[in-house]
């Protein structure tokens, strides 16, 4: 391991001799990482030991870094704080995980050093030089923040329906780092017009073989002909379904598909700035996903109304409308029979969802962000408490109001449950329009 080593150049200096004092600093732990042999337990330590020491230097530096932008009023200010966070609180901590959980072997610890090093020279050469207005920041042009948002939940249904692999957002800034090897697939697309459309694929090898290499049967570790194909033809109905999202897709041919390796991948990636550019974590492997497609910044225009179409586009508005103002409620339970009577009884005044399980909650409310949960405490396997901790451990669903629901009214079960803090409880004995009655005392309480 101690012949990659990563190499200091006087390009990625910004001239903030505080700043580029302590990129180098970055460096020099990430060679001496580099530098231990992993045949021993006394390695296995250091390695341990300078990458918690590696990570209390960066959130250090991070933080000083964004005072010195503070102080010189930057107006990247907020874009650049964000991919710290991205990094600090998701990229970081996904990466962690997988060190402990392979007990700090050397594949995992070269795909660490290799993600913060791309990472680090990545962020340095732009967003940091950024700063001093020497280059100029790539992340300038992302999608407003609700068309992200449905981006990252369209992007991990498709994983979960095409793949079955359920993943988590662990980047919102990716930059093109190497995160093990893996397949590089680029598709464009045009109109006659001379708009583009550029999407960038990466799956990890072994994503590729836990998914498309057990769906049609493979008998091997890696990546042969038939998997590379099928995964090619794979990922170009991934961004057909993707394309059906936006307005005016269909005007958009196909012109270009290439297969890259990794440093055709790099020069393709930063001729332009993305408008999404996201990296997964699942336990199958590493995904992820970006698009160049500067046409989507622009503002929808809404259908022109004319006397063939006014009937159907007026109700169309006027049921959307309708729609809109419809609060979401997800309904947790086992029992279908209470699932169903929860949705017949909500329908009509909430739009709601369904799910028969902790980990089908989480997914759902991921995909779909509800206004209000109604969780049933007395569930098998993982219960309603249970349940609550898991959404309370996640940072974007912490704050999601949710209410129980107790076939047990008893005071020492009644004080089980307000003891976890909800929005509140509801007996199931209770009669449907006080129910209903509840939750709309509930909505009006908080002013939703």
């Amino acid at each position: 391991m101690g012949k990659n080593q990563f190499v200091w150049q006087e390009r990625f200096n910004i001239g903030v001799e505080s700043i580029d004092r302590e990129h180098r600093k970055l460096f020099a732990i990430m060679n001496k990482l580099s530098a231990y042999d992993d045949n021993d337990e006394k390695s296995r330590w250091a390695y341990q030991e300078g990458i918690k020491y590696f990570k209390e230097h960066a959130m250090k530096h991070f933080a000083e870094e964004e005072l010195y932008m503070a102080s010189i009023g930057y107006e990247g200010y907020d874009v650049h704080r964000r991919i710290h966070d991205t990094f600090r609180k998701k990229t970081l901590p996904e990466i962690e995980k997988e060190l402990a959980e392979s007990y700090y072997s050397m594949e995992s610890v070269k795909h660490f050093l290799g993600v913060c090093a791309g990472w680090l020279i990545g962020h340095t050469l732009t967003e940091d030089r950024a700063i001093v207005g020497k280059a100029e920041s790539k992340w300038g042009n992302l999608l407003p923040e609700e068309k992200q948002i449905a981006m990252k939940n369209t992007v991990a249904e498709l994983l979960y329906e095409m793949f079955q692999i359920e993943a988590k957002v662990i980047s919102e800034s990716y930059n093109g780092e190497k995160f093990g090897k893996g397949i590089y697939y680029r598709l464009v697309y045009g109109t006659d017009r001379g708009d583009r459309w550029e999407f960038f694929l990466v799956f990890e090898d072994r994503i590729i073989v836990n998914t498309i290499g057990k769906l049609i049967g493979a008998e091997t570790d890696g990546v042969d002909v038939m998997m590379m194909n099928a995964t090619r033809y794979a990922a170009k109905q991934f961004v057909e379904r993707i394309k059906t999202h936006f307005p005016n897709a269909e005007q958009f041919d196909i012109r270009e598909e290439n297969l890259l390796n990794y440093d055709q991948f790099q020069r393709a990636f930063e001729k332009h700035n993305p408008q999404c550019s996201l990296l997964f974590s699942a336990k199958e492997g590493y995904f992820a996903y970006s698009v160049m497609a500067p046409h989507l910044l622009e503002e929808e225009i809404a259908t022109s109304i004319g006397a063939e179409n006014a009937m159907a586009e007026i109700k169309k508005y006027l049921e959307n409308h309708e729609a809109e103002k419809k609060k979401k409620i997800l309904v947790v339970d086992d029992s279908d029979v209470m699932l169903q009577a929860m949705k017949r009884l909500l329908e009509d005044t909430y739009e709601v969802s369904l799910a028969k399980s902790g980990l089908a909650a989480i997914r759902s409310m991921t995909l779909d962000r509800p206004d209000l949960v109604l969780l049933d405490y007395e569930m098998p396997v993982c219960d309603g408490k249970q349940v609550l901790e898991m959404i309370r451990a996640e940072e974007e669903l912490a704050n999601i109001p949710v209410i129980f629901l107790t076939g047990r009214t008893d005071r020492e079960s009644v004080r089980n449950v307000v003891a976890l803090k909800p929005a509140g409880y509801l007996p199931k004995s209770m009669k449907s329009d006080e129910i209903k009655k509840n939750i709309k005392a509930y909505f009006d309480k908080v002013g939703k």
